[in-house]
């Protein structure tokens, strides 16, 4: 059922909102205060993508 689900929430916006967070890490990542806030983008960008069945 989560596959299901991740390949729905892919289609509809999924990978749209990934690809804003992977720009917005790049951007943060551009200035060595903002490394760490660049390094929890790439991470909301991988839970973008497939939401369900993740456990962290």
């Amino acid at each position: 059922m989560s596959l299901l689900g991740n390949i729905i929430w892919f289609i509809f916006g999924g990978f749209i909102e990934a690809v804003g967070w992977w720009f917005f890490g790049i951007l943060w990542y551009a200035t060595i205060i903002g490394i760490p806030v660049g390094k929890q983008c790439f991470k909301l960008a991988k839970m973008q993508l497939a939401p369900f069945g993740k456990k962290w």
